[in-house]
């Protein structure tokens, strides 16, 4: 990722307008930061990196991974040992419908997150992992779930793939560069891209 990504980055994040969610006319806080999925290395760096400037400013500032969040609760849950056991017998079949029983994001990830967001009385949300807890966990089902909670504190996810917004299609989140989904199922997203987005 190039140092003047980090830097322009750093800037935005740190704007009292963008920490106080001025011109998003009512809209939900939420902006998606797309990098290409060969950078997932850097990006992630690039996310503790920009955290620990912000923190150091003065900046109440949350770095949450989500597959780090989703691995905690099922150990704390008991169950990741039971799966990781199973894993050998379950195949890729069983063990995803297992993660995706397990994982739901409306009514066990969510809440999770706005648990570890209230506990570090966050002002702004960096969160990575998306690549990471998919194909269990989808962007779109994150971001619905999300927009309810998400009223208070502007949320920055660091996405491993493309957001485009083209007239007549509207949004389109394409996961490691993937081929876009057909028209008839493309969901919306109420997301902002972070690369467009000027205070």
């Amino acid at each position: 990722m190039a140092e003047d990504t980090v830097e322009t980055l750093y800037l935005k994040l740190r704007k009292p307008d963008f920490l106080a969610m001025k011109g998003l006319s009512g809209e939900v806080p939420i902006f998606i930061h797309a990098y290409e999925a060969t950078d997932e290395d850097a990006a992630r760096q690039t996310a503790a990196a920009l955290g620990t400037r912000l923190r150091h400013d003065g900046i109440a500032c949350a770095n949450i991974d989500l597959f780090d969040l989703v691995l905690e609760q099922l150990d704390e849950e008991g169950r990741l040992s039971r799966i990781l056991e199973k894993e050998p017998q379950l195949g890729k079949t069983k063990l995803f419908e297992t993660m995706a029983n397990l994982t739901d994001a409306k009514t066990r990830l969510v809440p999770r997150l706005m648990q570890r967001l209230e506990a570090e009385d966050a002002k702004l949300s960096i969160l990575t992992g998306v690549g990471r807890v998919y194909p269990f966990l989808r962007t779109h089902t994150i971001l619905d779930s999300l927009q309810p909670a998400m009223m208070r504190q502007p949320v920055v996810m660091f996405f491993p793939g493309h957001y485009t917004q083209e007239q007549g299609i509207g949004s389109q989140l394409r996961l490691f560069g993937s081929l876009p989904a057909p028209l008839l199922y493309r969901p919306y997203y109420r997301a902002f891209n972070l690369a467009h987005y000027r205070v």
